[in-house]
């Protein structure tokens, strides 16, 4: 059974939560403080974690910047939830570490699939080498590590899984409902401003000053660039 931490403050919430998880076959486990959260993440690894991002002391943010800093956790799916109908602060929270966000209020149908999702494997890659490089970025899909110019760079969960389905599909343009399907698992075009935002904070971790790698088409979706294709 897959086991759920929510690190939720308000009450309310924190038990609907507990209820609604439970409803779907999860194990779940509930925290009031991010304290009390990643002391328990010391002792065990859950398949996934839901943080609100204000919580009393220690915000959901500097709490999943730690557990992205360990070894140990830092591939663990991580959802956020968030009070705050700003882009920046969905930017803020992404690009902190987080995997996916869901604004309050929210749906437990739409959360429960979001958390799916989340927890299905990354797409297999079709292509037959481990090592993919262009340009300074290298990509080695067995260990599940980006570099660039030989330095390490840290993706959230979701970004290796997007610069990946990218990367395996290079060939020709994926359009976004096809991205939402696969990596999120949804095409509410309500919603789908979380692909945009993942796009651009992977472009800003894997692209460098030369052009870039992931080329927009305009109403269409994204095509991974080689760098010969630019020259």
């Amino acid at each position: 059974m897959e086991k759920i931490f929510v690190v939720e403050d308000d009450e309310n919430i924190r038990e609907l939560l507990n209820v609604a998880l439970k409803s779907y076959g999860y194990e779940v486990q509930v925290y009031e403080t991010a304290e009390e959260a990643l002391e328990q993440l010391e002792k065990e690894k859950p398949s996934l974690a839901v943080f609100d991002l204000m919580l009393p002391k220690m915000d959901g943010l500097s709490a999943i910047k730690e557990i992205r800093a360990n070894s140990t956790m830092k591939e663990m799916p991580i959802m956020v939830l968030t009070a705050k109908d700003k882009e920046f602060d969905k930017v803020l929270g992404l690009d902190g570490g987080a995997d996916d966000y869901m604004t309050k209020p929210f749906g437990i149908m739409e959360l429960t699939a979001r958390i799916r999702s989340l927890l299905r494997r990354a797409p297999k890659k079709s292509d037959k080498d481990e090592i993919f490089s262009t340009g300074k970025l290298l990509v080695d899909f067995a260990k599940r590590e980006v570099t660039k110019a030989g330095e390490k760079i840290e993706l959230t969960y979701k970004e290796y899984e997007l610069l990946h389905y990218l990367i395996v599909n290079k060939e020709r343009v994926v359009e976004r409902e096809e991205l939402l399907n696969n990596i999120w698992g949804y095409t509410n075009a309500v919603e789908t401003r979380t692909l945009d935002i993942h796009i651009r904070t992977l472009r800003t971790k894997v692209e460098d000053e030369k052009g870039e790698l992931i080329k927009t088409v305009r109403g269409v979706g994204y095509r991974f660039m080689m760098k010969e294709e630019k020259e």
